[in-house]
């Protein structure tokens, strides 16, 4: 085990104060939920077996407990990693919220309600600023393929121009709502080629690229806004689906960008996927009733803000195209109540604050009731993680996770669901590598809330796990930060994704303030961490949004998304979870770019590091004689130190003597994969 470091506050690269925004709060009162939770299994002791073999003895006690607030000075800890560098925003981000990650060849496009910036990581231990473009828009999500750019814009403020200032008309010529596309052929100065409205904006969006079409990419557009007025784009329809077929509501846009002519990108088409199969209704899946307040937040531990204030924020009516003047009188009047309440973060405007109503609405929690089938929580998805090389997307749909097939990407197709009463808002999902399996993760709170407490269920505001079958999916297990965060930090399950180590999965993923956590799900039953890197809180004395928007591997680094913070570059280390032949042997697989929400397959070139990777497995699991596996730890070695004809002769003999051996293996399929890279190994020489 490596043992568990307190790392110093960050470097003297952190210059100055910035104000701290917490645009997800608002959001994290409206979804307040009701019922009962269900009796389901919940996740292990961090120091439970792993599905790899492994007993992991975490750090005790976790140093993650009571670390030091500051915004940029604040106490680190960190276990199993190592912290490259930690770089502040550029002075015209400091102080806006940054958020989602896509990654280019040596570059990091970071979004930030601003614009965005693009980082050069080709030193992790220096990252250079390449351009800061400045194009307010919430929540300015990134995504990339190949040199084309796309940007997402939902808040009624963004302007076509890219100006600041908001668009201050209920109907305007100048608002943007929906996705921005640049020509990233030069990374120092990307051209603004064009941009395609949609009836909801863009919340997130997700890039397909589809196998059987090399001429086009597709973007699935998750819009989680109120529905904007058919007098500023024509064809929006706010109604129920039974109302009128062509809602805006209950779909997804499907935009196609033909790649060599991205400035021709369009609307091609709409997934309603939230229609039964079976039935055609749009609300094809009963819900469980919400599973209600935290035990931390009953009784003496009831948060402060009063139910007052918690109903006017619940009751709270976004301003749209058909608002009065009484109408917004009374908005204003609300929100001035709520700023002087201090349940607003500091800075938030009216025109942030319709836009937070809107989209909790749209999650259906008005009046902060449970979800009901056909309710707003069932309009719309957050995110969407389309893996072409099986075919499949797993929806995150506020109110459930779907399964659909994207084997026409214009027409996305529902073939599987769930629900759990334990989950309050399905955010976000990541497959396994070989698509057996799916998780789920739970913004519960939308983001803004502390839900890592002590007190807080583990079963709530985590992953869920599930088993694909003939696409249907089975629960496994939760897995949630096994650290107790404080009251002061935003804390739940967010953006991550896989790390290339063969023959596992294991996730790195973000926390908000909960920071950062590497987890193995090799056995969907156990899920175990077995690496972290955390701060201490914003601030010491209230709730002051912040931490890990998202995290991600990328061609052997690991990069999080600090939202007030700027950019985090880590690595991680050796440790009895993880050989450093099985980091080098994930290092060899490289992306040209990568977007977390489009998986790419993971394909182990031969190497070394690979092989060697095996035997470790083997040998932590016992899988094979001790014996064999020293036997074949020499042989490697030697045929590494060889040469030519030698070398070749020398892997084919040990292919065979693996082949051989793993006839008597407890794994015979880990065995069966040592051989084949081998095999693999000779086969690369010629």
């Amino acid at each position: 085990m490596t043992r568990s470091q307190l790392v110093p506050s960050l470097s003297a690269r952190w210059l100055g104060p910035s104000t701290v925004t917490l645009s997800s709060m608002i959001a994290s009162i409206i979804l307040g939920g009701c019922g009962q939770s269900s009796s389901m299994s919940t996740a292990p002791s961090p120091s439970g077996a792993m599905g790899s073999g492994l007993m992991v003895q975490a750090p005790s006690p976790d140093p993650r407990v009571g670390l030091r607030a500051g915004e940029m000075d604040a106490g680190q800890a960190i276990w199993n990693m190592k912290l490259v560098s930690a770089t502040p925003p550029s002075e015209r981000f400091k102080g806006v919220t940054s958020s989602d990650l896509a990654f280019t060849g040596n570059y990091v496009i970071q979004g930030n309600y601003n614009g965005y910036q693009v980082w050069d990581i080709s030193n992790p231990a220096w990252p250079t600023l390449k351009t800061a473009y400045y194009c307010p828009a919430s929540q300015s999500d990134v995504s990339v393929y190949k040199n084309i750019l796309f940007v997402s814009a939902e808040a009624p403020s963004a302007r076509l121009d890219c100006g600041g200032g908001g668009v201050p008309d209920s109907v305007s010529k100048d608002r943007l709502r929906g996705i921005r596309v640049f020509d990233a052929t030069d990374m120092a100065n990307p051209k603004y080629l064009t941009n395609v409205q949609t009836c909801r904006g863009s919340h997130t969006h997700t890039v397909l690229s589809d196998p059987k079409d090399k001429e086009n990419v597709y973007i699935y557009v998750s819009g989680t806004s109120g529905v904007r007025s058919p007098n500023e784009l024509a064809g929006c329809i706010n109604a129920n689906a039974s109302d009128d077929p062509n809602t805006s509501l209950f779909r997804i846009e499907v935009i196609k960008v033909p790649v060599a002519h991205p400035e021709r990108a369009a609307i091609a088409g709409y997934g309603r996927i939230f229609s039964d199969p079976k039935t055609g209704l749009a609300s094809g899946l009963a819900l469980p009733r919400g599973h209600g307040v935290s035990p931390a937040d009953t009784g003496a531990n009831a948060r402060p803000r009063g139910g007052a204030n918690v109903g006017a924020m619940a009751a709270l009516r976004p301003l749209t195209a058909t608002s009065t003047a009484s109408d917004s009188t009374r908005f204003n009047k609300t929100a001035d109540s709520l700023r002087a309440a201090g349940v607003l973060p500091p800075g938030t405007t009216n025109a942030q604050l319709s836009t937070m109503a809107a989209a909790g609405r749209a999650r259906g929690g008005a009046a902060g009731g449970a979800p009901r089938p056909g309710a707003g929580f069932l309009t719309q998805c957050h995110d969407i993680t389309v893996y072409p090389a099986i075919g499949l997307a797993g929806g995150a749909c506020a109110g459930m996770g779907l399964l659909v097939d994207i084997t026409n990407p214009v027409a996305p197709r529902r073939v599987g669901e769930v629900a759990d009463s334990n989950f309050s808002f399905w955010h976000s999902a990541t497959f396994s590598n070989d698509g057996s399996k799916v998780l789920f993760s739970d913004e519960w709170g939308g983001g803004g809330a502390a839900y890592c407490r002590a007190n807080d269920p583990k079963e709530w505001g985590a992953n869920a796990i599930f088993t694909i079958k003939d696409n249907k999916m089975v629960f496994q297990s939760y897995y949630k930060l096994p650290a107790a965060q404080t009251r002061f930090e935003n804390c739940v399950s967010h953006n991550g994704s896989l790390i290339p180590i063969p023959g596992r999965d294991v996730m790195v993923q973000s926390w908000y303030q909960g920071g950062i956590s590497v987890f193995d799900w090799t056995d969907p039953k156990r899920p175990t961490e077995i690496a972290f890197f955390d701060r201490g809180p914003n601030d010491s004395t209230r709730l002051a949004g912040g931490g890990q928007w998202s995290a991600y591997w990328y061609n052997g680094l690991i990069v999080g998304s600090e939202m007030q913070r700027g950019l985090d570059v880590l690595e991680l280390t050796p440790s009895s979870a993880l050989t450093q032949n099985e980091i080098d042997a994930a290092k060899t697989v490289r992306f040209e770019f990568f977007n977390a929400q489009d998986q790419q397959k993971f394909v182990w070139p031969a190497s070394f590091a690979l092989s060697r990777a095996y035997l470790d497995q083997l040998e932590r699991t016992k899988g094979m004689s001790a014996g064999a596996i020293s036997s074949a730890r020499t042989a490697l070695a030697s045929a590494e130190r060889a040469s030519g004809t030698t070398r070749s002769n020398a892997l084919s003999t040990l292919a065979a003597q693996i082949e051989k051996d793993a006839g008597s293996a407890s794994d015979k399929w880990k065995a069966g994969m040592l051989a084949t890279s081998v095999s693999d190994l000779r086969k690369s020489m010629r």
